[in-house]
Formats: structure tokens, C-alpha cells, sequence
């Protein structure tokens, strides 16, 4: 088998024609993308829930009102329960792992006392699940069109407006998707 690229730190751009209802018209941060597969997060699918709810839940006093409004995402259809928390480097919570200089994930709580507390990273993003490839999956749906994939930037990561996301990702690859069909073809 040739070189194979791994993704990690990139943004997968689902493709206009979509068909999995899990991720039409979404952009997915991969944090981990190995031989034995692949886990990313969906950067751009809001739920009715808000990170002031989750800390309430959590029993955690919030000081920020703004944060406490900022919508928790839906970050994929695995582990729906499962709280992962995208965020730029600060300190070290109890679960993190660097997916790039200026981003890192992390899936313990102490991040969201932190963010409760005023004390946590300035620009940080919570999802509930994630989405997961088995080993080989991604390469195989890459190569049947379903994503287009570009290095990830901060500010599409953290600072875009969700709905904004999915056509600012491709803008970086220079790609309008509206002018792209829905129809699955080959030349």
C-alpha cells in the first residue's frame, strides 16, 4: 500500500450529495486519524441546549452569562451522551489530548468547572458524541466523493458562525458548493 495521508487536524466537508442524515451539510474537526480509523467532531450542528444547561446539570455555578448562552454541539451520532470539549491550549485538565498546536480536545469535566468558573480557555466548543470510521471507512468514503477534506483554521473552528461553516471550510479549498450538484456522476 502507498503513502497514506492522515487527517488529523483537518476538516471534512460533507459533499452536497449526502445522503446520511447525520452529517448532510456538515463540517467534522478529525482529532484522530490513525490506520485503525478515524474520530472527529461536528463543528457545525447546534442543539437546543446551551452550555448553561449542561452546567446546571453538572451542578457547576456559571459567571459568564455569554458562555452559558453558547449552544452545545451535536458532534456526531456516537456517544451521544458524551461530552468532548474543543478548545485552544491553556492549562492541562485531567483528559487532553493535542490534536494540533491550537487545538485540543479534551473530554473530562474539570474543563467545564473551569468554564463555569471563568477560569477555563477563551475560545472552547462543547459537543455531545462524536463521529467514528472504522479503519480504511474514511479513506473508502473519501474516495467515493462523499468529503472534501482542507487543514483546519482556528477561526472556522472557533470563531465562524455555524451556519456559516460548511461553505466558509470549502471557501478555503476555493470551492462554492452551491454550484456543485447533488447528483453523483462520473465524467
Amino acid at each position: 500500500m502507498g503513502d497514506v495521508t492522515y487527517l488529523t487536524g483537518h476538516l471534512l466537508i460533507a459533499m452536497p450529495a449526502m445522503a446520511d442524515p447525520n452529517f448532510v451539510r456538515t463540517v467534522t474537526y478529525i482529532c484522530e486519524h490513525t490506520d485503525q480509523g478515524a474520530l472527529g467532531i461536528v463543528i457545525n450542528r447546534p442543539l437546543q441546549m446551551d452550555l448553561g444547561e449542561v452546567f446546571q446539570q453538572l451542578a457547576l455555578q456559571d459567571t459568564d452569562a455569554a458562555l452559558a448562552r453558547q449552544p452545545v454541539l451535536r458532534g456526531g451520532p456516537v456517544q451521544t451522551e458524551r461530552g468532548f470539549v474543543l478548545h485552544e491550549p491553556s492549562r492541562q485538565w485531567d483528559a487532553t489530548v493535542a490534536v494540533s498546536d491550537s487545538v485540543h480536545l479534551t473530554t473530562s469535566q474539570d474543563i467545564l468547572a473551569a468554564l463555569a468558573g471563568g477560569t477555563g480557555p477563551k475560545r472552547a466548543l462543547m459537543a455531545l458524541g462524536y463521529a467514528g470510521w472504522g479503519a480504511g471507512q474514511l479513506e473508502m468514503e473519501i474516495g467515493a466523493n462523499a468529503w472534501l477534506n482542507v487543514p483546519a483554521t482556528d477561526t472556522i473552528v472557533f470563531d465562524t458562525p455555524f451556519e456559516a461553516r460548511w461553505a466558509a471550510a470549502a471557501g478555503l479549498l476555493g470551492i462554492n458548493l452551491a454550484m456543485i450538484s447533488s447528483e453523483a456522476g462520473h465524467a
